[in-house]
């Protein structure tokens, strides 16, 4: 099971965090980290890509995350994507293009499931997700 979270400031623009919570039997891993100049979706983003590059291939996993953006760019997007070389349906190019690139060949190398969780609604896993992308987003305001 894997909860990711994103968090930025200034409207989802500024500094940015993410955060991932494996849970594999009773063993928990948290991971986050931060950008200087980011928006919310790339720091979602980025939550799973590092969660999914981190845990050795071949997972069957469970990834839980709040983020529509994220949850439909893997799932119903990001195919329709590639065929169009990175454009959309209205010929404009993806946004965070970088990262769905990376994200797509993460996925390749493990099985998972993209679940969507309700934000802020007492998911205990998403809750701590969402405190640690914050924290990492303040660590960066901060400059530590």
């Amino acid at each position: 099971m894997v909860y990711t979270d994103g968090s930025a400031e200034r409207g989802g623009k500024g500094h940015g965090g993410w955060a991932a919570i494996i849970r594999a039997g009773f063993d928990i891993v948290e991971i986050h980290g931060g950008a200087k100049a980011s928006t919310v979706n790339r720091m979602e983003i980025i939550a799973a890509v590092v969660a999914l590059e981190i845990l050795p291939a071949g997972c069957a996993i469970t990834l839980h995350t709040d983020s529509k953006y994220l949850r439909n760019g893997i799932t119903q997007w990001i195919d329709g994507w590639k065929r169009n070389g990175w454009m959309t349906v209205a010929r404009e190019p993806v946004k965070n293009a970088d990262l769905w690139r990376r994200l797509d060949t993460a996925r390749d190398c493990h099985q998972v499931t993209w679940r969507w969780v309700k934000a802020h609604a007492g998911n205990p896993s998403n809750e701590r997700a969402d405190e640690l992308a914050k924290f990492a987003r303040h660590s960066i305001t901060k400059g530590f």
